[in-house]
């Protein structure tokens, strides 16, 4: 016999995001390997400076070599266990994080705690603040991987906060009450509010009003307020980033114990396989069972001495953010100009690594049935893995994200040239159907005509 949680599905895998990852890894491109393979859009890796942080390390070979003043320190990272982290590390942490806030926020070192991940952040924090069967409310659209980070093994529900394409998908008081009540219904007891600034899948920087609006209510309701902001240094257009922390300071509540930052370098630094995460709250309970549990995933010491001097070099990390963002920018500029050429929009973003893409003119009827049987097509026929709105609890058929930094300019020109192949295609055969339509039309008219002429003939 297995746990439950082996035999279930409640590890939320099944769903089209992963599906679509599935179907790439089965047939993967390569531009010179396998040109017709599948491009995968579906993917939100920051692949574009690479080569800043390739340079940092040719430049300094002793940190790779584990040396520090030319001495070697292998016997002391080999050997080191805290799971409070490397003072080092998490003092230069706390700099690159109030660097990107342009300091406007400071950071204690004492009310963070390291973690593999942001994947693993999150979910320390959802045993740290729910019990299972306690909800959290989570603006929709939202990242796809929290049906699985936050649900499966803390038992943990999440009710989404509709948000609609009307009004750009902005946080509204209306939508955050109705989730409420939506929860309270179902019997749910609703510990918090989770929001992820940056949006994924939106791309969207959260405003300051929105963020005045989600303390004032999460402080009314008495429910934590978690902000998930491992894409605020990939902000690369107006609005500027605003952290939660800093409404919060506005407020005079920037000491709330329930008031907690999830943060990572898998975005900022396109650092994923690293798993570099942290958890940064006023409240000691928290920080200290969340500290226990970090037992079960640190960050490896040779991680956590490399990026301490990473991180510690102003020079670097300050041409990094200014010329990542730029790449970033680029990159997301060209992607929009090549979807408009095949008459396609998104929504305006200013941040992140994707764009939500609007396909909804392409359905064969406002339906999810539809936005799955496009999404089917795009994937097997066309070659591009992007992921349906459907899997990020979008309410609104037809909404795609895809991202556009974890591949080359060359392959994001092959991704741009089908797009335009495949709208052009579908254009000539909705053209043909309607077409075929009409003469069908005018037959069936030219045979009821003459059959009512005949009838009419032998009523006389």
């Amino acid at each position: 016999m297995l746990s439950s949680k082996v035999i279930g599905d409640s590890h939320g895998q099944d769903s089209s995001y992963f599906l679509g990852w599935q179907e790439y890894e089965k047939n993967p491109f390569h531009e010179t390997f396998n040109p017709s393979g599948i491009v995968q859009m579906g993917l939100a890796e920051n692949q574009l400076s690479f080569d800043l942080i390739e340079t940092w390390l040719e430049e300094h070979p002793e940190v790779l070599g584990l040396k520090k003043n030319e001495e070697s320190v292998f016997r002391q990272l080999a050997l080191f266990q805290d799971y409070h982290g490397l003072p080092a590390f998490k003092d230069a942490m706390a700099k690159f994080m109030g660097k990107i806030r342009e300091n406007k926020v400071k950071f204690d070192t004492n009310k963070m705690v390291l973690t593999a991940g942001s994947t693993s952040a999150n979910e320390s924090l959802m045993f740290c603040l729910a019990n299972p069967g306690d909800a959290f409310l989570i603006p929709a659209p939202y990242y796809p991987g929290f049906d699985r980070d936050l649900k499966w093994r803390t038992g943990v529900e999440i009710v989404p906060i509709h948000c609609v394409s009307s009004n750009g998908y902005k946080i509204t008081e209306y939508a955050l009450e109705d989730a409420y009540e939506r929860a309270r219904e179902l019997n749910l007891n609703v510990k918090g509010v989770l929001i992820t600034n940056p949006s994924n899948p939106l791309g969207t920087s959260t405003t300051r009003e929105e963020l005045d609006l989600l303390l004032t209510f999460t402080s009314t309701k008495k429910i934590h307020m978690v902000s998930d902001e491992i894409y605020s240094g990939t902000v690369f257009d107006s609005p500027e980033f605003t952290s939660v922390l800093e409404v919060a300071k506005d407020k005079n509540m920037d000491l709330d114990e329930k008031i907690h930052v999830v943060y990572s370098l898998s975005k900022d630094l396109g650092l994923p396989g690293f798993r570099v995460g942290l958890i940064y709250s006023n409240n000691e309970k928290v920080v200290s069972a969340a500290t226990k549990m970090s037992s079960f995933g640190l960050i490896s010491s040779q991680t956590q001495h490399l990026l301490a001097n990473l991180l510690s070099d102003e020079r670097f990390t300050t041409n990094y953010l200014e010329e990542n963002k730029k790449r970033l920018r680029e990159r997301k500029d060209r992607l929009v100009s090549g979807l408009k050429e095949a008459g396609i929009g998104c929504l305006k973003s200013n941040a992140g690594l994707f764009c939500w893409v609007d396909l909804r003119h392409l359905l064969s009827s406002n339906t999810f049935e539809a936005e799955h049987s496009l999404w089917t097509k795009i994937v097997c026929e066309v070659g591009l893995n992007i992921s349906p709105g459907s899997s990020c609890h979008c309410d609104e058929p037809g909404w795609f994200r895809v991202c556009f930094a974890n591949m080359s300019d060359q392959t994001m020109e092959v991704a741009m040239d089908r797009v335009k192949g495949f709208v052009e295609n579908n254009t000539r055969g909705k053209q043909k159907r309607t077409m075929w339509d009409t003469r069908r039309r005018s037959l069936i008219n030219k045979w009821v005509s003459k059959l009512s002429s005949v009838t009419c003939e032998s009523e006389r």
